[in-house]
């Protein structure tokens, strides 16, 4: 999960709980950066933002302010720095990718009380004074789901001239840019089901924007889409694995017939805990960055992924959520489980992040389990259905 904070002075900070809304990018450094928002063969505006800047700045941060009903839209009605892009618009990229994630996460709660029958979702609903909101909906203790957090956020403030001093290492260090204009909105759901044999589902888009300030004439607009659905199972049904992928698969391919296979094993790159040389589930779809094709075709191609988890998801669960299981079944799934917090807590740079800019922290863990396990020097046996799993965390597989 993810709180970005930018400043607008040396004295003001802006959190926003982002749910890894963006990218951090890895760095050789001990500082966390975000992830370039352009190609390498284009303009570099810009391309990283430090948290040692960020640091430096002895931000205070912004509370986010609890509302009593969900607003229609978290854009503004005008909004004099994007004017190239209007939020009043309804047909801006903005609007309509708001419109999206809020759409599915209707959907997806939906379908998940459904088959909960009893479990039902608290939701917050907050605003920040910068600009901007989120909607957080979390289930906890259901028939089903142990636990199941699906929220949203549409924010948006500026960049402080720190960091876009760190973002544009290569500028004349005479120039003094003003703040710089941002937007970013997505959607984050984790999902963790009681029934060892059911498995947890984790799924995220996003969609960033940054303006030119406004001393900066000329400088470019930039924007990216990023996100992804993966699976993690503690017990390995092949025709689930299989028909999980081959939704995922299906989707990408109605736009590019290489984003599958690109992007199934960026999702097995990224899930990758290093420190037990293993990856935390069986994967998915991963994509982070993506700015190098059509703006509409991609705003498209995030809206087909985000509603693959009800059709790629909801069936396999219905089959495996009243399975009988035995103290040892459920015990593993607690160990898988504490492999999904290890990697959230140490590798994912949207949790990372939050953590260390001092984010509010329900947020940012709102993707943990209720409950997880960890044995020493546990070793499943060799053959068992429990090494099966194991085996093929370390050893990505292509199951379809």
């Amino acid at each position: 999960m993810l709180m970005l904070t930018l400043t607008a002075s040396s004295s003001s900070a802006a959190v926003f709980p982002l749910s890894s809304y963006f990218s951090i990018s890895r760095s050789s450094s001990s500082s966390l950066n975000l992830a370039n928002l352009s190609r390498s063969s284009k303009p570099t505006y810009p391309s990283a933002v430090s948290l040692k800047v960020l640091a430096s700045s002895s931000p205070m941060i912004e509370k986010e302010t609890p509302e009593t009903q969900r607003p229609k839209t978290f854009l503004r009605e005008t909004d004099d720095n994007h004017s190239q892009n209007s939020n009043s618009n309804s047909n801006s990229v903005r609007a309509r990718f708001e419109k999206m994630i809020r759409e599915v996460q209707d959907s997806v709660c939906s379908s998940i009380e459904a088959v909960d029958q009893g479990g039902k979702f608290n939701e917050d609903v907050w605003s920040r004074p910068g600009g901007g909101g989120g909607i957080s909906r979390v289930l906890q203790d259901g028939a089903v789901w142990e636990k199941a957090g699906v929220n949203v956020s549409v924010v948006y403030g500026v960049m402080p001239p720190e960091a876009y001093r760190a973002a544009n290492p290569l500028q004349n260090g005479n120039t003094m840019p003003g703040p710089v204009p941002f937007f970013a909105a997505g959607i984050s759901s984790v999902l963790h089901p009681k029934n060892p044999f059911a498995p947890t589902l984790h799924f995220n888009y996003r969609y960033f924007e940054t303006d030119a300030p406004k001393d900066a004439p000329g400088a470019p607009r930039q924007w990216w889409f990023g996100g992804g659905t993966d699976f993690t199972p503690a017990y390995i049904f092949e025709e689930d694995v299989m028909h999980f992928h081959s939704i995922q698969k299906r989707a990408c391919d109605k736009f590019d017939a290489s984003f599958y296979p690109r992007f199934k094993k960026w999702c097995d790159d990224y899930f990758y805990i290093k420190h037990r040389g293993e990856r935390r589930g069986l994967g998915g779809i991963f994509f982070d960055d993506l700015n190098d094709y059509d703006q509409e075709m991609l705003l498209s191609f995030a809206t087909e992924c985000a509603n693959t988890v009800i059709p790629a998801y909801i069936p396999i669960i219905e089959k495996r959520k009243d399975m009988p299981f035995t103290d040892r079944h459920k015990a593993w799934q607690q160990l898988r489980r504490g492999r999904y917090v290890e990697f959230n807590l140490v590798y994912d740079r949207g949790t990372t992040f939050g953590l260390k800019t001092g984010g509010r922290i329900e947020s940012i863990l709102v993707s943990l389990p209720l409950t997880a396990r960890w044995e020493y020097d546990h070793q499943p046996e060799e053959g068992s259905e429990e090494w099966k799993l194991l085996d093929a965390c370390i050893n990505p597989k292509e199951w379809i």
